[in-house]
């Protein structure tokens, strides 16, 4: 346990005890399960009840205490006792664990958070839907966590957060509009600016970009950032090429390049999977990088000075995402509150496949 922090919430109480003996002539006595069904939710919500935990919603308790009513129900008071701990542990809400920044958040999360004297229990949630996502923080609840991280890189993600109950500690990353939460973000419009602003340094002037999904905080952020560069240096922002992350949506967006925008000669790519897609569309047409075309990604991936050329792309600080996450969070289960978004920096990774305009 971390001696800086106060203690969390009591464990779940295990299941109680059975009916009566074997061959007694005693009524066997009602199980938790008997309650859950009768009042028509989980035995994990039961078991909260039990345990006066905190975070269950009222209408949903006084359903669990009327039917602990009707069946008379006893919870075992030795089991009960046996089972109260004290939790040194925070729970991790994901919503795609998949691509490399939310993976990376989470590891570094983990890390942090063992720093610290802390385990991270992760929920991985397939879409961000409400009753998906509340579910999620009841098996979290359901563990005493001493509070909660969000990875919301999905503005319908940052929506659900609103769901989540009032007295839960909370943190979410890159979910900078969710309501009422601290938030740790990278900084991802500086990091498109230092991008662009390197590819019109080399000379170019004309620079097309590589979008994010379109339903993802960050890939809107990083447009803004390229936009921004491209006003303030003066230069026509093209309609950007349509992107989902994936190298395969990269290597798409490379051949629509040489076939719609043959003058392009520099290219700020979201991140680096589609880069290296890109790069291959390139290669394939023929196309020398960065001698007709310079490309620069977003990430800064383990396999990026590995590409042909290497990879000239910003780096994310993922693991200083992770202590500021850890750090905002031990402070808002101290009560604590934080005055806005905690924002880490980006750095520009200058590799081959940037060099200056030719023509």
């Amino acid at each position: 346990m971390n001696a800086n922090s106060e203690p969390c919430h009591d464990a779940v109480v295990a299941e109680d005890a059975g009916g009566g003996g074997g061959g007694d002539q005693r009524a066997v006595r009602p199980k938790m399960a008997d309650v859950a069904q009768r009042a028509g939710v989980s035995h994990q919500t039961v078991s909260r009840v039990v345990n006066d935990h905190p975070y269950v919603r009222e209408g949903t308790r006084a359903k669990v205490l009327d039917a602990m009513a009707a069946l008379g129900y006893r919870p075992n008071l030795t089991a009960r006792a046996l089972a109260r701990r004290q939790s040194d542990t925070i729970g991790g809400i994901a919503f795609d664990t998949t691509l490399h920044g939310p993976a990376s958040t989470l590891f570094s999360l983990e890390q942090a958070a063992r720093a610290a004297g802390y385990e991270v229990h992760v929920v991985t949630v397939p879409d961000p839907d409400p009753q998906v996502f509340a579910d999620a923080v009841d098996r979290l609840v359901a563990q005493s966590v001493c509070g909660v991280v969000v990875l919301a890189p999905q503005r319908a993600a940052v929506q659900v957060m609103a769901g989540l109950p009032a007295e839960l500690p909370a943190v979410a990353v890159e979910g900078g509009a969710a309501p009422g939460l601290p938030s740790v973000v990278v900084d991802q419009v500086e990091g498109a600016l230092l991008a662009t602003r390197h590819l019109v340094d080399l000379g170019h002037r004309r620079i097309a970009h590589v979008r994010g999904r379109a339903d993802w905080i960050e890939a809107d952020a990083r447009l803004d950032g390229w936009r921004q560069a491209m006003a303030g240096a003066g230069l026509a922002a093209p309609e950007p090429l349509p992107g989902d992350w994936s190298a395969r949506s990269g290597y798409d967006a490379g051949r629509a390049l040489r076939r719609d925008h043959p003058d392009v000669t520099g290219v700020f790519v979201a991140n680096d999977h589609m880069a290296l897609g890109l790069l291959r569309a390139l290669a394939e047409a023929g196309v020398d990088v960065p001698g007709q075309v310079s490309v620069v990604g977003f990430d800064d991936i383990a396999e990026a000075e590995y590409l042909h050329p290497p990879l000239t792309t910003v780096h994310q600080d993922f693991a200083e995402v992770g202590r500021r996450c850890v750090d905002v969070l031990l402070a808002r289960m101290a009560g604590e509150t934080s005055p806005g978004p905690v924002v880490v920096p980006t750095r520009l990774v200058v590799r081959a496949s940037t060099g200056p305009a030719r023509g």
